[in-house]
């Protein structure tokens, strides 16, 4: 694998920015133990600009990611849990009248704020799941004739139970298009859950501290102005025209396998949308980042690819039936593609 010559060296303070991002990616890390690659997707989402899918069990941290997440930067959050009888205006918000003055006030819901936590977001019925998508992709809301916008620094992490599927509304492929990645989560290792169990023991003690000393202890955070400034590093880092070709030929490929394989062919019915190609690159070029490099390799694309296109890589129904995984059909969609 050969790396680019006379690269574009970066200036300014980009050196500060990739050391200060780090440094949350490890804060989280110490939070959430086992969990590393929820992490890494996290902070690249937030870098990316997009929204995380997460499915996984119970019990794996995914609320306490998020949530830790939201105290490390200077940001608002706020948790839904998604039921059946959940309504579009208990997200977006609705005209409360107001008698004194006789008019209508705008009540803003939970997705004014900068981090969401979607919980369980398939136990909600489609009319809440479109308003939610609808504001990720638009970043606004409208009510009545009135359009609002929502905040700049705005990111969505969804959960999905894979669990329990009875009473669920499975969200449509297109309407799964918006998330940015879909990335699963297993149980910790063996060795890590001893660790887990004393690191929850230990942050009960020091809740019960500060629950007597009535003390709070001040977090460090990141601003919204240095997550813009990393967002336009990344968004003007080195990627060559041959990394941008081996992009969009994977996307290609899952569009038309029958010309690569003729297997990989009977196995998917349809393939990623051109957000599929343009996640990638961001997501990439964040990867890139955040390892510290200048350009973007071939490395970088191979190891964000599975969780930009696992949810937009559609199975046949032969597929499924052989028991063949989405993660196996990129396997081997990299195994067919090139790489430059």
């Amino acid at each position: 694998m050969s790396t680019e010559k006379n690269l574009p060296k970066q200036t300014g303070n980009t050196g500060s920015l990739q050391s200060l991002f780090a440094g949350v990616r490890t804060e989280l890390g110490n939070r959430i133990l086992g969990q590393q690659h929820l992490v890494d997707r996290l902070v690249i989402a937030l870098l990316s600009d997009g929204h995380l899918l997460v499915e996984g069990a119970p019990g794996l941290a995914k609320t306490r990611a998020i949530k830790s997440l939201a105290e490390l930067i200077d940001s608002q959050f706020h948790r839904v849990q998604f039921t059946p009888d959940l309504l579009p205006s208990d997200l977006t918000g609705t005209d409360v009248y107001q008698p004194q003055q006789g008019t209508f006030q705008f009540q803003k819901g939970p997705l004014f704020h900068n981090i969401i936590l979607a919980d369980e977001i398939n136990r909600a019925p489609a009319k809440v799941q479109s308003a939610l998508l609808e504001a990720m992709a638009e970043r606004q809301i409208t009510i009545g004739r009135t359009t609002h916008g929502l905040p700049e620094l705005f990111m969505v992490m969804a959960t999905q139970n894979p669990i329990e599927q009875e009473g669920t509304y499975p969200l449509p492929e297109a309407q799964l298009d918006r998330f940015l990645m879909h990335t699963q989560i297993g149980y910790p290792a063996i060795e890590v859950e001893s660790r887990i169990m004393e690191l929850a023991r230990s942050e009960a003690l020091q809740q019960l501290d500060r629950d007597l000393s009535g003390k709070n202890p001040g977090t460090a955070c990141i601003g919204a102005s240095q997550i813009h400034e990393a967002r336009t590093e990344i968004l003007n880092l080195y990627l060559s025209g041959s990394m941008q070709e081996y992009i969009v030929q994977l996307v290609l490929a899952s569009r038309n396998p029958g010309g690569y394989d003729e297997t990989l062919g009977k196995w998917i019915d349809y393939g990623a949308s051109p957000r599929g190609s343009i996640g990638l690159e961001r997501v990439a070029r964040a990867h890139a980042w955040l390892s510290g490099r200048d350009f973007v390799s071939p490395d970088d694309v191979q190891a964000m690819v599975h969780d930009v296109l696992r949810h937009r890589i559609i199975l046949s129904f032969s597929a499924e039936a052989e028991g063949i995984s989405t993660d196996r059909v990129i396997d081997r969609l990299l195994e067919l593609v090139p790489v430059p």
